[in-house]
C-alpha cells in the first residue's frame, strides 16, 4: 500500500509539471507516454466566471453550509484539495499559509479562506484535524473564524469543479486521485478574480490579487501603486510588470519634473530681479 500511495505520489507531481506547461489534456487526446490516469486531468478557471453561490456543502463543524455564506464582503480564497492526499494537497495546504502568514492581511476580516475536498469520502472530522493544523502552521488564532474547511457530496463536489473547470480522476488501484494544484481568488460576488497555478505562489502577486478581487477596498497606497504597474497575465497566471505602463508613468514624472524645475527656475529669477531693484532704489536717491 505504501507503495502504491509513493507511485499515486509521483503521478500527481507529473499532472502538476504537466499541468504547468498545458492545464489540461483532453480526454480525447492520446499523447505518448502519458499513462490513462491523467488523462482529462487539468485547471483552467476562467476569469470573471461565477462560483454558484447555493452549492450545499458541510463545513469542519458538520454544519450545512451555502458556498455563498462566504460572499458579500470580502474576496475568498479558494484551494481544492482532499485532506487524504500523500503529498500534493499537502504542499498546496502548506505552501498557501506560509504565504498567506507574510501578508498582514487577516482571514475573516480582509478575506476569507476555504478549503474543499472533491473526495466525498472525507469527513467533517477530516477537515477540523486539516483546519487545526492550519491554524497551528498560521500563528493567529483569531483569526480562526475567516478558516473554512468543507466536505461535501458527489454532486456538490462536482458542481464546484465544474464551475471551476478543475478537472480530476480517481484511480481504483491506489484509492488515490490523479489531480492539479492550484488556488483561486474570488471576487466577494463569488466571480473568479485571479488564480495561481501549482504550489508555488509568490507572496507579492496573492497580495495584489487580494487587493484586486476587492475592488480596492483593501490594501494600502503602495499596492495601489503596483496594480498600476503591475498587471495580472492569464498566461502565466502571474503579475508582471507593465513596461508600456512603467514607461508613461516615467515619462509623467519626467514631464512633471521638467514643469517643476521650470517653475522653480522662473521663480527664483523673479526673486533676484526683486532684490535687485530694491537694493538700487537708495543708491539713486542718494545720487540726488
Amino acid at each position: 500500500m505504501k507503495l502504491l500511495r509513493s507511485i499515486a505520489g509521483i503521478v500527481a507531481l507529473l499532472a502538476l509539471a504537466l499541468a504547468a506547461r498545458a492545464q489540461t489534456v483532453p480526454e480525447d487526446v492520446t499523447l505518448p507516454g502519458l499513462p490513462p490516469a491523467l488523462r482529462g486531468v487539468g485547471f483552467d478557471p476562467q476569469l470573471d466566471a461565477p462560483i454558484p453561490a447555493e452549492i450545499a456543502f458541510r463545513d469542519e463543524t458538520g454544519r450545512t453550509v451555502r458556498f455563498g455564506d462566504y460572499y458579500g464582503q470580502r474576496p475568498v480564497v479558494v484551494a481544492l484539495v482532499y485532506y487524504g492526499c500523500p503529498m500534493l494537497c499537502n504542499e498546496v495546504q502548506q505552501t498557501l499559509v506560509s504565504v498567506l502568514k507574510t501578508l498582514s492581511f487577516n482571514p475573516g476580516r480582509e478575506y476569507e479562506v476555504v478549503f474543499v475536498s472533491f473526495d466525498a469520502r472525507e469527513t467533517p472530522e477530516m477537515a477540523a484535524d486539516k483546519k487545526k493544523e492550519a491554524m497551528s502552521r498560521f500563528g493567529r488564532p483569531e483569526t480562526a473564524g475567516g478558516w473554512h474547511f468543507l466536505t461535501g457530496s458527489q454532486a456538490s463536489i462536482d458542481a464546484l469543479t465544474r464551475a471551476a473547470n478543475f478537472r480530476y480522476r480517481f484511480d481504483e488501484k491506489s484509492q488515490l486521485f490523479a489531480h492539479t494544484s492550484g488556488i483561486l481568488l474570488l471576487t466577494p460576488a463569488g466571480r473568479i478574480s485571479r488564480y495561481f497555478m501549482g504550489v508555488n505562489y509568490p507572496p507579492r502577486d496573492v497580495r495584489l490579487g487580494l487587493v484586486d478581487a476587492s475592488s480596492g477596498k483593501i490594501g494600502t497606497p503602495t499596492d495601489h501603486v503596483l496594480l498600476f504597474c503591475f498587471q495580472y497575465d492569464p498566461a502565466s497566471a502571474r503579475y508582471s510588470a507593465t513596461i508600456l505602463t512603467i514607461i508613461r508613468a516615467g515619462g509623467i514624472l519626467t514631464i512633471f519634473a521638467i514643469l517643476v524645475g521650470v517653475v522653480f527656475f522662473r521663480w527664483r529669477e523673479h526673486r533676484a530681479a526683486r532684490l535687485a531693484k530694491r537694493g538700487a532704489g537708495p543708491n539713486l536717491q542718494g545720487a540726488h
